[in-house]
């Protein structure tokens, strides 16, 4: 019950970064607060792997770093499309359509993996489907541009999801998720070099506006590195089928932490909308000990 707990807490600390992230990026460009985020990030987790997971540090090897660069090239490009979009749409609608990606999930292993798709999951992501057409059109039958960087964006979450399920069997956890981070660190901060106007906004007055910092503490602590860590850990105690289903909460938590602190209201279709997603979310979650399990059999080579 413990695991549970501290595991539906990260999934309302996931959610309600949706409004955070928002409002810190109307002062501080998205890729280069991304570039801080994940750089505070990686630096806790390398001090983190140094005093307590030493040995794992003794485990990098050539593979695992190019796994991780895979997989950080992944994420980076999942925060991007999210963090841009962010400024052109709600946190309740980012929060949902980014729960998309566990719905993409078993429909790239099909492709990717050949991985079959139950019934559950078909119907999953069909309902899925029409829950985003409804919240993407919302009541104003229109969609933005915020709203498909956001669908990107769960693409290549999903995409993160398959091929961590590929890379992670063969190496320890906590050293491919530092590779991982600082990766997107890495990225994240060049990106911004070449394509925002860092210079004129990354001052000590912009720093220092509570909305940045902040919003750069709690993403980067407890919503990045914290998160990972409590995740790894609980679940040794639960099910995969349970925290998925315990996950398939953040959507409902950026509505709601989105209605209290930024005012957001989504209208009647839109919320018949989220209702078919998050139904689809858990449908398609559901599948997730599957194709784990089928992941983990499947011999592979590096």
């Amino acid at each position: 019950m413990m695991a549970d707990g501290i595991l539906l807490l990260v999934a309302f600390v996931w959610g309600a970064t949706f409004v955070i992230v928002q409002n810190a990026v109307a002062s501080l460009p998205p890729l280069t607060f991304n570039g801080i985020r994940f750089l505070l990030a990686s630096v806790f987790l390398l001090l983190f792997l140094m005093l307590f997971y030493r040995p794992q540090l003794q485990q990098m090897s050539r593979k695992l770093i190019w796994s991780g660069i895979i997989l950080g090239v992944l994420l980076f490009a999942g925060y991007a499309f999210q963090t841009i979009g962010l400024l052109y749409t709600t946190s309740s609608k980012a929060g949902f359509i980014t729960g998309l990606s566990v719905v993409l999930v078993p429909l790239f292993s099909l492709l990717i993996l050949k991985q079959k798709l139950k019934l559950p999951a078909v119907i999953g992501v069909s309902l899925a489907a029409v829950g985003l057409y409804f919240l993407t059109l919302g009541d104003a039958l229109n969609v933005n541009q915020g709203d498909l960087l956001v669908f990107l964006c769960a693409i290549s979450f999903a995409l993160q999801i398959i091929f961590t399920g590929r890379f992670a069997p063969h190496f320890p956890s906590l050293a491919l998720a530092f590779v991982q981070i600082l990766t997107v660190a890495i990225l994240s901060a060049g990106s911004a070099f070449f394509f925002e106007d860092w210079k004129a906004t990354l001052t000590w007055s912009t720093l220092t506006l509570p909305t940045v910092y902040w919003a750069l503490l709690v993403t980067a602590i407890p919503a990045t590195a914290l998160a990972f860590l409590a995740q790894t850990e609980c679940q040794r105690f639960t099910t995969a089928t349970r925290v998925a289903l315990i996950f398939a909460m953040e959507p409902v938590f950026a509505a709601i932490t989105a209605y209290i602190f930024n005012d957001e209201i989504l209208g009647g279709r839109a919320l018949m909308g989220c209702l078919f997603i998050f139904i689809g979310m858990i449908l398609a979650e559901l599948q997730a000990e599957q194709i784990t399990a089928w992941i983990k059999k499947r011999k592979t080579s590096f």
